[in-house]
């Protein structure tokens, strides 16, 4: 019997990351999932299903993400879905720097931490996949948005750090690429179209890329998409 592989989840208590944590588990993966808050985290794990852990992991501090490491050991694959939208309404001339600030630290600072950490395990192990979530918001192909200043440009900067990953693990074995999935219906969206099953489907495909698959690109509905 071929032991599943394991996939960790950021910001997996609720949205897109409980979706994808719960697509993956249908899959056959050992998922563990992660939140700030321990019992967010675990309660999520319990509701996911057998073989499921929750760890408390939060991306902005690197004590949290160290212990993490040590309580999960090395893993397959890493899902960066945590990220916060804290600048709605403002535009570039008026969003308070504090705002920009604590957005690039989660959404861009506390990908690059967990990846840090987690990735040359991968690397030593010769196989790995990263997957970071991005946003249309960030992109150049369809502009940055101006009405979350914020949040956009830390979404261009995940595009940057995907690639400059990719570049770093090119040849080992891992794959590093951002998922958009649109705009998707969560707490962070609830207005929005998409679904947070839809967005797992898309985190999913890009994490079970055959061993020759593109690295270093950006996936909208499963198709390369353009930066």
């Amino acid at each position: 019997m071929t032991t599943p592989r394991t996939a960790l989840v950021t910001g997996a208590n609720r949205g897109i990351g409980l979706a994808t944590a719960r697509a993956l588990h249908r899959a056959g993966w050992r998922v563990v999932l992660t939140a700030r808050d321990r019992d967010a985290a675990r309660t999520a794990a319990a509701e996911t299903g057998p073989h499921a852990v929750g760890v408390p992991l939060d991306v902005t501090l690197p004590e949290s993400v160290a212990a993490a490491r040590d309580a999960t050991g090395p893993v397959d694959a890493l899902v960066s879905n945590a990220g916060v939208l804290l600048d709605a309404g403002y535009d570039p001339l008026t969003v308070p720097a504090d705002l920009v600030r604590a957005t690039l630290d989660v959404n861009v600072l506390g990908a690059w931490r967990v990846c840090q950490t987690f990735v040359p395990d991968m690397i030593s192990s010769g196989w790995g996949r990263v997957v970071l979530l991005s946003s249309g918001t960030g992109t150049f192909t369809h502009g940055l948005f101006p009405g979350a200043p914020g949040y956009a440009l830390s979404k261009t900067a995940v595009n940057g750090l995907t690639t400059l990953l990719a570049a770093a693990t090119r040849g080992t074995g891992v794959l590093v690429n951002a998922v958009n999935p649109g705009p998707t219906r969560t707490r962070m969206m609830p207005d929005a179209g998409g679904t947070v099953r839809g967005a797992a489907d898309d985190v999913v495909h890009a994490l079970e890329l055959p061993d020759d698959g593109p690295t270093g690109v950006l996936f909208r509905s499963g198709r390369i998409a353009g930066w």
